[in-house]
């Protein structure tokens, strides 16, 4: 069965990946560095896979995590555009005006 992880901690791996830092990355997600390692943590757990090398001085990607982190960019980005799109559309008045 395939295990699809939710947004929430994919969104974390994301940030986390292009911060390449936990304090940033928290700071930006309005969590503590504590929670968002847990997530990370739990979330290689649900994969099977390990998707960044830590030190205490660095936080990078491994080969897997630089490629779900390339496969999921794009559908996070899809999605945001369709709830930006979605949120424009509620701020007005819309539909069929008959007079």
């Amino acid at each position: 069965m395939t295990v699809v992880p939710p947004l929430s901690d994919l969104t974390a791996f994301a940030t986390l990946a292009r911060h390449c830092s936990f304090s940033r990355a928290a700071d930006e997600l309005g969590v503590s560095r504590s929670a968002l390692s847990h997530t990370v943590r739990v979330l290689e757990e649900r994969l099977e896979m390990r998707l960044f090398h830590r030190t205490t001085r660095s936080v990078s990607l491994t080969e897997q995590g630089a490629e779900l982190l390339a496969r999921v960019k794009p559908v996070m980005g899809d999605l945001e555009t369709i709830f930006d799109d979605l949120a424009e559309r509620q701020g007005g008045p819309s539909g069929l005006l008959r007079i």
